[in-house]
């Protein structure tokens, strides 16, 4: 029977560490980390990530700003309010929240944040950054299973990894993060021949491909660690996960479940880099478990 990784309570201990790191640096006399998160029109579930961003940002004592514009907004307009943010001091973070309105390139809008605000990790120079092997920003997720990894003591060298998905959010970078750790990793997709026996050779499992209860113990070695990042609702209406947790997790050592697992690590790693811009220095969460 597989341990649970427990984001949340992972999470919760790390914002703890963020918010004396903040208290800190206002005691110091320096300028408040700041965050602001721009949303463009009111898509529901945006709605609800922006929020989550909102509360996480003011329980660690960033100063939190969003701006939430009409689906009208244009992308000149969108553009100019970036710039303004990029070279305004008090913001050390900005995160436009996706998907946009049809009418705006999102490519276009993720390269006009400077990179040092960056807090998705997103933009291009951040990505090329990651890829030759010295990250600045990186993407949340990634980030936040990688100190899921540390926290838990889970070894990533010389373990074969295969990942589930190659998407530039999490399958590509997560495989560029494990490879950096000396893990032997394979991206698979949905057009891998045979993805159950490629699965079930690996010793970390990442599943990121976006379908409710996929991977099911067919694709899992006995002891193999199992990351699910997935975030779909099944057949009931329950939210759930790319694996079919019930028959994964006795195969598993280690096994994260959805809700709970690795979605609070997400907002915690962007909260994380708005925090480690305004220190100009990573922050050390090492032993954060106890």
């Amino acid at each position: 029977m597989g341990e649970i990784i427990d984001g949340r309570l992972l999470a919760d201990k790390m914002q703890a560490r963020l918010k004396e790191e903040v208290e800190a640096i206002v005691a110091s006399g320096g300028t408040r980390p700041g965050l602001v998160v721009i949303q463009v029109g009111a898509n529901p579930a945006s709605s609800v990530y922006v929020r989550n961003k909102e509360n996480s940002a003011i329980k660690v004592g960033l100063h939190s700003q969003v701006d939430r514009l009409g689906a009208e907004t244009t992308e000149t307009e969108l553009l100019n309010l970036i710039e303004e943010y990029n070279n305004d001091p008090k913001f050390h973070g900005i995160l436009v929240q996706l998907p946009l309105p049809s009418h705006i390139n999102e490519d276009k809008i993720l390269d006009a944040i400077h990179p040092d605000k960056d807090v998705d990790g997103f933009h291009p120079v951040n990505m090329g950054n990651l890829f030759v092997g010295t990250p600045t920003k990186i993407p949340c997720t990634p980030y936040g299973i990688m100190k899921m990894f540390e926290a838990y003591n889970i070894d990533l060298n010389g373990k074969n990894a295969v990942v589930i998905g190659r998407s530039n959010i999490v399958g590509k970078p997560i495989g560029a993060l494990m490879m950096a750790e000396n893990a032997t990793v394979t991206t698979a997709h949905s057009r891998t021949k045979d993805l159950a026996k490629v699965a079930a050779q690996a010793d970390i499992l990442v599943v990121a491909i976006g379908r409710a209860k996929m991977v099911d113990a067919s694709f899992v070695k006995e002891g193999a660690v199992v990351i699910d990042v997935g975030m779909n609702h099944d057949e009931n209406g329950k939210l759930c996960g790319d694996v079919d947790f019930a028959s994964v997790e006795p195969k598993a050592s280690y096994i994260t479940p959805v809700p709970k697992g690795v979605g609070p690590m997400t907002i915690t790693m962007l909260i994380t880099q708005a925090v480690e811009t305004a220190l100009g220095r990573k922050i050390d969460f090492t032993g954060i478990l106890g």
